[in-house]
């Protein structure tokens, strides 16, 4: 009876070495507010309450295990069907894992317990969609889409909150994140979906999304624009609606991958919908919150994908024998299998931070906005926290995502040559892995948009003010202690492409902001991996092999940084060549 939390020893090790004690206070108002529904439920101390996180991984993982991960090949081949009348019937595994989640009461994970949820941090989150998605990568699409509820529960009236949200909790809804259209993928201030009111006030929705995962789900959030004359961000509105005649899906995207989630184009003929939040706030504050909640998602989708791609790969070449012994026995194959176990631990390691942090940015704000200190210094002491969590956060989560997604992809392709011709092969799940692992640094966000996000970061003083922080442990143990000394050589290293592309501008740290957020990212990681290494002695040779493997990277990387060379933008056309002409 296979058990995917309790057979992870990695995230075991996190869910101990991690201060959940800490996220857990915060989130639980320093357990005093325990009136109200759910109160029986409530943990009664920070114990208490790691003992419930643990044993809900533990149901994830026991679901995961048993239920889903049997049914993903029979997901993979079925997929979903489009109706006659715009509706779409999902695919028979896809309502069973569905059904197995709801009853297990798994569908409310972050929400209050006041509307039926589990009241659970974003780190706990992670970690459940991390498992879910190394059962099957294409449910974390609907089960990931709990941020949802959290956006409803964040930005709507108590009105909205009271009517849908016990039913997100109870698994009788699922939702989506409407905002792409044909002609505004990445720019979304290009967005065009028509909101208007009628003659009795009521919000209208008329215009046409594409690319919209479950599309086809009960409760869509919208992005739209509700200011005709005000044509950028500042136009958009968020809004809620439910399925209905009035809204159809037109297509059902044909795919590499993800083949369980559907994706929907949707035509929205006049679709009755209620404002959430504050106008014009639809993109500048609610969506950029959905999509940094749903990018830390994607994150931890692509760790579920890695895991479950090394796993093939290292059973196999314990197994497989060629020339006599086990294949993982040849030094070109144990390499590879090495370096994707430490590629798979060190995003980990990034995106548990990751969300960690977001954990403790979003309890602060909560405390700030709904019960703000009396005392000034400390309601001084925490609006400073806030700056600084935000600044961290919006390095992190871009950088998390980017790197997390890129491992994946990385780690899918390296398993399937592990495995060879018969990787290639449907015999194997690897070489669906590799296909639901490609829409990773996609979806959410490119790994080239959430660089630009990142390296701002990077460049605006997060990085270097939280290496610092690192800096300030004193390791007792001399091979700890020289590998941190390559981290401080490490860092000053990226400072220097820092100062570098500050002084070329914003088109010079565009250019090489992939090569500077690698190096400050594999900076970033040899601390959290270091910090880890103290309480497990396995983690120190993760830590060395990750600290010693990548530092000439980061050389390389920012040698390329300090070159000046501008040809790919200023000799693009001699380069790149002219533009083919397409047959046909």
């Amino acid at each position: 009876m296979p058990n995917f939390f309790d057979d992870n020893d990695d995230i075991r090790f996190l869910f101990d070495h991690l201060d959940l004690a800490e996220l857990a206070t915060v989130q639980e108002d320093n357990f005093t507010k325990i009136d109200g529904p759910g109160k029986d439920y409530a943990p009664l101390d920070a114990d208490d309450a790691i003992d419930n996180y643990r044993r809900i991984l533990a149901i994830v993982g026991d679901v995961a295990g048993n239920q889903i991960a049997p049914r993903a090949e029979q997901v993979d081949r079925e997929g979903n069907t489009l109706n006659e009348d715009g509706t779409v019937t999902l695919g028979a595994g896809v309502r069973e894992n569905l059904k197995a989640l709801a009853q297990a009461d798994l569908m409310g994970f972050t929400l209050p317990r006041r509307y039926g949820g589990l009241n659970c941090p974003n780190l706990v989150y992670t970690m459940a969609i991390e498992i879910v998605s190394r059962a099957d990568a294409s449910l974390m699409n609907i089960f990931g889409l709990q941020g949802i509820a959290e956006t409803i529960n964040a930005f709507a009236d108590d009105a909205i909150k009271d009517e849908y949200l016990p039913r997100f909790s109870a698994g009788e809804l699922t939702g989506a994140m409407v905002l792409t259209e044909p002609d505004a993928g990445s720019d979304l201030q290009a967005v065009n979906l028509r909101a208007w009111q009628d003659d009795d006030g009521q919000w209208r929705l008329n215009g046409v999304k594409r690319f919209i995962t479950n599309g086809c789900g009960e409760i869509l959030l919208t992005l739209a624009r509700s200011e005709p004359d005000i044509k950028d961000g500042r136009g958009l509105s968020l809004f809620l609606s439910e399925r209905s005649p009035r809204m159809t899906v037109r297509h059902l995207e044909e795919k590499l991958g993800i083949h369980g989630s559907p994706t929907c184009e949707l035509v929205y003929d006049d679709v009755p919908a209620k404002l959430i939040g504050d106008r014009q706030l639809g993109l500048i504050r609610y969506v950029m919150s959905l999509m940094n909640g749903a990018r830390v998602g994607i994150a931890a989708q692509s760790l579920g994908i890695a895991e479950a791609a090394f796993r093939v790969a290292r059973g196999y070449a314990a197994k497989r024998k060629q020339f006599g012994m086990a294949i993982e026995r040849l030094p070109a194959v144990a390499e590879m299998v090495t370096d994707m176990k430490v590629a798979v631990e060190a995003a980990r390691a990034l995106t548990y931070e990751t969300s960690r942090v977001c954990d403790l940015e979003y309890n602060n704000l909560r405390v700030l906005e709904s019960d703000p200190p009396q005392d000034k210094a400390e309601l001084k002491r925490r609006k400073g926290l806030s700056r600084t969590l935000k600044r961290l956060n919006g390095m992190l989560t871009p950088m998390s995502k980017y790197y997390a997604s890129e491992m994946c992809c990385r780690v899918a392709n390296d398993a399937l040559q592990v495995l060879g011709g018969s990787g290639y092969m449907t015999d194997y799940p690897v070489e669906r892995h590799l296909r639901d692992a490609r829409i990773t640094t996609i979806y959410e966000g490119t790994s080239q948009l959430q660089v630009v996000a990142a390296v701002r970061g990077v460049c605006g003083g997060a990085f270097e003010k939280r290496v610092n922080e690192f800096e300030e442990f004193e390791y007792t143990d001399g091979s700890l202690h020289a590998l941190r000394q390559k981290l401080d050589e490490g860092k000053e290293l990226v400072l220097k492409g820092v100062a570098m592309v500050k002084e070329e501008g914003p088109g010079y740290m565009d250019l090489y902001g992939r090569k500077l957020v690698d190096a400050a990212a594999a900076v970033f990681i040899g601390h959290l991996l270091l910090r880890q290494a103290v309480d497990n002695e396995r983690k120190q040779h993760v830590a060395r092999r990750f600290i010693e493997s990548s530092l000439p990277s980061v050389r390389r990387d920012i040698d390329l940084v300090c070159s000046g060379d501008k040809s790919v933008m200023e000799q693009y056309e001699t380069l790149a060549g002219p533009v083919p002409e397409v047959a046909g």
